[in-house]
């Protein structure tokens, strides 16, 4: 089973050698991957609104600039994001940000795409939050071509471009990998349809997750693509909430950690996500503890899960 790191936004109060010090220490204690979480802006209460999923000062990095640092300070461990809310962006300038990071990483990057939840975040980048589901298929064929095509010619209903040309490719090319996010019967047929792999929520029942999976790859078959080719990672535990007091003590106990990460393996995932923001609100609430308490879980799961391929 592969490993990967949620990043914690939070570390950003040691420093800039803070920040590059943990995704050093993540690749040096043998992590598959790290991921990073995406919100532009966070909305505050208001009567035309649902209630917002995370305090409105919660303090969030930029992903992709952050993908960029990380990339700099390490060599082997893969980079993505969990994930990017796509349709609020312009694809073409993702594609550019992507292929980017890529050519910088040395072929590292895992694109995590996902609709999102927030209108007000939609409403403050221009975006209109009601098309997001259909300009989300179309923006995932944009990135495609932009990541190979030598001419690009686009001509959907969202997305225009005649004649142009983005150089350099990523490395990994058409290949570089994009998984999707969301439960919604939507996101599990685009997975199957345009992704290359599932990035799911922390399922309670992992009965509703191997369901999931099943019709994802279901969507898959139907499209006449390889079901077989797709990878699958869910979250041990789900994102910190307020009042979460159970959650916030999870990675605590590493036995319990270890069921899971079994559990989410016996399920049908070949990757386990782990929410290093969780871990700093366990208890490790210094950079030293956090690396620490990333090293034993590191290790208590390559005993339970063993080592990805």
């Amino acid at each position: 089973m592969k490993l990967t790191i949620e990043f914690p936004s939070v570390i950003y109060r040691e420093g800039p050698s803070g920040v590059s010090r943990l995704a050093r220490a993540i690749e040096s204690i043998g992590y598959d991957h790290i991921d990073v979480f995406d919100h532009v802006v966070m909305g505050y209460p208001a009567a035309d609104r649902a209630p917002p999923r995370y305090p409105a000062q919660m303090p969030i990095l930029e992903a992709l600039v952050v993908l960029g640092y990380l990339a700099a300070a390490t060599e082997r461990v893969g980079l993505g994001t969990e994930v990017l809310v796509l349709p609020q962006r312009d694809p073409v300038l993702v594609a550019k940000q992507v292929s980017t990071l890529d050519t910088l990483s040395g072929g590292r990057i895992r694109l995590g795409v996902g609709v999102g939840w927030q209108p007000s975040e939609y409403e403050a980048l221009g975006a209109d939050f009601r098309t997001r589901g259909r300009r989300m298929d179309e923006a995932i064929a944009v990135l495609r071509t932009c990541f190979a095509d030598e001419t690009i010619d686009l001509a959907g209903p969202a997305y225009r471009a005649r004649a142009v040309a983005m150089e350099p490719k990523p490395p990994q090319g058409r290949a570089l990998p994009i998984w999707v996010g969301g439960t919604s019967e939507a996101a599990l047929r685009r997975t199957g349809e345009l992704g290359d792999g599932w990035l799911a929520n922390a399922f309670a029942e992992l009965a509703t997750a191997t369901a999931s999976i099943e019709r994802v790859r279901r969507a898959a078959e139907e499209a006449g693509r390889d079901s077989a080719a797709l990878g699958f990672q869910m979250m041990l535990t789900p994102p910190p909430r307020p009042g979460d007091d159970a959650g916030r003590s999870f990675f605590a106990d590493l036995d319990a950690v270890a069921r899971r990460a079994a559990a989410v393996r016996e399920a049908g995932f070949g990757w386990a996500s782990i929410n290093a923001t969780m871990v700093f609100l366990a208890g490790a609430r210094s950079l030293e503890a956090l690396i620490d308490a990333l090293g034993r879980i590191h290790d208590r799961l390559r005993v339970e899960v063993g080592v990805a391929g």
